[in-house]
């Protein structure tokens, strides 16, 4: 017969099972009696798993499961999302495609990437980590100060190392080279690696938009405006850096409105060469 360990490890509460060792004798056919992990010990041990992922509180409750896309009125596209996060996990161990969930703000890509995470965590397959796009630069930026200990090489090697890597909120950052450049570093590495990851972001998936020709003083403030409200992913990441996604992801678009607020969307508005919408245009030529 199989004994439990001298030193068990406690699970920190009384288990009417197990009283709280964290270990339950049960009785195995041709093997006697045996130890085996009490569902306490593995239930806090996927808790503290889930923990360690970095997923913010705000969508701790977030499952597979608790997705809405069947409500009345949601758009058909909510469906196919939770229709393709769900495959994703079934098709993990398999394949290293990850996910490029698109989408305006409030349509549940985020949720639907927690979901993915809480998944993989309670089947014990992957390790993974949940990473803010906008946080993450800021980490890294930190890091440049003579005043902290952590380097840009210790902030980003849990993000270069990790099975599962879900980016949330990508191009939320105004673009510069060094974001362009920090970026491209992220993507390459899990690229080159074949590591598998999950991009969430609110912006179009298009090419970066070609400004060409002068723009007078009077209306600088206004294009810059304009430019910054109809960005593209292309825009915020590069066309390159875009591009590799592709190789990458598989491109899943939600569509619909803010679930936080019910609010409809608006119409994109179309944009010329200048930064001007149409509507801008026509009045300009207008005599």
């Amino acid at each position: 017969m199989a004994s439990p360990p001298t030193n068990p490890e406690r699970t920190g509460s009384e288990c009417q099972i197990c009283g709280g060792t964290g270990w339950n004798v049960v009785q195995v056919v041709g093997k006697g009696r045996v130890a085996t992990r009490c569902d306490c010990f593995i239930a806090r041990r996927t808790e503290h798993v889930l923990r360690s992922t970095g997923i913010p509180p705000r969508y701790a409750s977030c499952t597979l499961a608790n997705f809405e896309s069947d409500s009345p009125g949601a758009d058909t596209s909510l469906a196919g999302a939770r229709l393709a996060a769900g495959r994703f996990v079934e098709e993990y161990s398999s394949q290293s495609e990850g996910l490029l969930l698109i989408g305006p703000v409030g349509t549940g890509k985020t949720h639907l990437a927690v979901g993915i995470i809480r998944e993989l965590v309670h089947s014990a397959t992957a390790r993974c980590l949940f990473c803010d796009y906008r946080e993450l630069l800021k980490e890294i930026q930190n890091s440049y100060n003579p005043n902290v200990e952590a380097t840009e090489l210790q902030i980003l090697s849990p993000v270069f190392d990790t099975e599962l890597l879900v980016l949330d909120d990508v191009g939320a950052v105004k673009p510069t080279e060094w974001v362009w450049d920090t970026v491209s570093s992220i993507i390459n590495n899990r690229y080159n690696e074949k590591k598998t990851t999950i991009i969430t972001t609110n912006y179009p998936d298009l090419p970066a938009r070609r400004v060409e020709g002068p723009v007078d003083s009077f209306s600088q403030s206004r294009r810059r405006k304009d430019i910054e409200a109809n960005d593209t992913l292309g825009d915020r990441i590069t066309d390159r850096m875009r591009s590799r996604l592709h190789e990458m992801c598989r491109v899943v678009e939600l569509k619909g409105n803010d679930f936080r607020t019910g609010l409809q969307r608006k119409p994109v508005r179309a944009v010329s060469a200048h930064g001007l919408t149409q509507t801008q245009v026509r009045r300009m030529k207008s005599p």
